[in-house]
């Protein structure tokens, strides 16, 4: 057997991971959904760690680095951008190297906001930048029962797994 030659072959999985700290605000934008509450995201962008994590788990599954390195946090075009418009970049390049999504799991630590109202919301958001049908994408919460920085309401967290398949 051959070995691989980097071209788009069989299965690929990724896991991307995002954190942000969480300050006094009026809301925040998570899986694609703005949800009101009393904290605002403190990032360069509009750190919507949801979408970050899953950025990096499909950056990941195609060996593409991650998107700090494709969206620097210090470069001024991304101030403020709205993270559907990076995953729609990360998407064109999971479409270069010849594959697709075949499903994505996220999950999301935080004390605060509760978003269980939301969730539907976001896998609607999302399965549509991911080009997938709705029950390809699943989007779970849970709390940090109070423990660490995230429980304190100082922060939160993501995780993403996604698999891809060969076009």
């Amino acid at each position: 057997m051959n070995p691989p030659t980097g071209q788009a072959r069989g299965l690929r999985i990724g896991h991307g991971f995002d954190t942000h700290r969480l300050e006094a605000g009026d809301g925040v934008q998570l899986g694609g959904v703005f949800i009101p509450c009393a904290y605002r995201i403190v990032a360069h962008s509009d750190g919507d760690a949801l979408i970050h994590a899953l950025c990096d788990a499909l950056l990941g599954a195609i060996a593409a680095g991650d998107i700090g390195k494709l969206f620097p946090d210090h470069d001024p075009q991304y101030r403020g951008i709205d993270s559907r418009r990076l995953l729609a970049e990360v998407m064109r390049r999971v479409n270069l190297a010849g594959y697709r999504v075949v499903n994505a799991d996220l999950s999301l630590i935080a004390q605060a906001p509760r978003v269980s109202a939301h969730t539907a919301a976001m896998c609607e958001q999302l399965a549509q930048g991911l080009d997938v049908a709705l029950d390809c994408v699943n989007v779970k919460a849970t709390t940090n029962e109070g423990m660490d920085a995230i429980g304190e309401k100082q922060g939160l967290a993501a995780h993403a797994v996604v698999l891809l398949e060969a076009r």
